[in-house]
């Protein structure tokens, strides 16, 4: 079985987002950055090059594959400020119709710009998902 390569590490979150050159995605990261510590409880750890991941949970699957992943992160792709809600958002129909403009994929979540979004739907989104995924995998 393949091992994952996205891991925490002892890289510098503050090297890499100086590699950021986009200065108001820099600036948006940032500032997700801080609501996410403030959330979590825990300092930012850049895991694998390009994910600033917070606290950490233990899985298995069914399959009897396992690992340790990031409760939420963030990482400013080039493309949008992606955030990541771990639960996913089924759950969460009432807070997204409430955020703004954004888009999503299974797990993430893509904000052009942080004046797209309320971001006190954003940490309550990311408070929820916390709290559901320590409930979960302890």
């Amino acid at each position: 079985m393949a091992e994952l390569k996205t891991k925490e590490n002892d890289a510098s979150v503050e090297a890499f987002l100086d590699t950021v050159s986009d200065e108001k995605r820099k600036a948006d990261t940032r500032t997700v950055m801080e609501m996410l510590e403030r959330v979590t409880g825990h300092p930012p750890k850049m895991w694998g090059t390009s994910i600033i991941g917070f606290d950490s949970y233990d899985y298995t699957y069914e399959s009897g594959r396992s690992g340790t992943w990031f409760v939420t992160g963030v990482s400013p792709r080039k493309q949008a400020l992606t955030i990541y809600i771990m639960q996913g958002f089924s759950a969460y129909e009432d807070l997204m119709g409430k955020l703004g403009k954004y888009k999503t994929g299974k797990s993430c979540l893509y904000v052009k710009k942080l004046e797209d979004i309320d971001m006190k739907v954003l940490e309550k989104l990311a408070r929820e998902s916390m709290k559901w995924i320590r409930k979960n995998y302890g």
